[in-house]
């Protein structure tokens, strides 16, 4: 087992360090677990080129992170607006990269990549999350399935907690979290589209993720069969293209 895989729900609501101030969760925790857990060093010292993107706050600028620390890359590129705080760095508040460019074929490019092989993740995202809330809600207590559906349920309560405008769905309304990330993602589907057709991929992995939500870390194990159900039609094709 990974060590993503043994993750739990209670390991993950503990990474939910509640923030006033540009976001719903500081990720200090978060980035702290991904410090403790995985190899972080300088980018510069990686075996294999490697780079994040982000957006610039002020300008909608894309910023291409490839110097510093892996896991401030990281948890700059992760910077969901409204979700996790924006990060300072020299100068400038970034945020999540998906914003601009959530498949960043071009970046690969620059870099000289001959093959680029590009994994969507926004390819069944529009709705997910008004999706996921109408079954939580459908789901009985004693239902296993419907056990994983309460992360959602947990951020609204912490929203509650902290004073945060009535984060509860009344009258199949959506709740504001629900809100904010369906528009999200309806946003990044449609920039991802866009890019995709402008410069695509040699190979293009999709695998279906709808089912999950922003922070479900601890249902790795699931997500790491969806996708390993997504590659295997394109092996053949990428094997392909390596000979050539």
């Amino acid at each position: 087992m990974s060590r993503t895989e043994s993750l739990t729900l209670q390991t993950v609501v503990g990474f939910l360090d509640f923030s006033l101030g540009g976001g719903l969760i500081k990720g200090e925790k978060l980035i702290e677990f991904f410090r403790s857990r995985f190899v972080d060093m300088p980018i510069s010292e990686l075996p294999l080129p490697f780079a994040a993107v982000a957006t610039d706050l002020q300008t909608g600028r894309e910023i291409w992170l490839q110097e510093g620390m892996v896991s401030d890359a990281v948890r700059t590129s992760i910077a969901l607006p409204g979700l996790l705080t924006p990060v300072e760095r020299e100068g400038r508040w970034l945020v999540d990269g998906g914003l601009v460019n959530p498949v960043p074929v071009s970046l690969c490019r620059a870099m000289g990549a001959d093959l680029v092989i590009a994994v969507d993740l926004n390819s069944d995202i529009v709705g997910k999350h008004l999706r996921k809330a109408r079954a939580s809600k459908a789901a009985t207590p004693a239902n296993p399935e419907g056990a994983g559906e309460t992360m959602l349920a947990r951020i609204q309560s912490g929203m509650a907690t902290l004073g945060i405008a009535s984060s509860k769905a009344t009258n199949n309304r959506p709740s504001m979290l629900e809100v904010l990330a369906s528009s999200i993602n309806i946003m990044q589907a449609r920039i991802t589209r866009s890019r995709l057709a402008g410069d695509p991929a040699d190979v293009l992995i999709a695998p279906r993720l709808a089912e999950f939500g922003l922070m479900e870390f601890h249902r790795a194990a699931i997500a790491i069969e969806i996708g390993s159900r997504a590659t295997k039609p394109v092996l053949q094709q990428i094997d392909f293209l390596l000979e050539k």
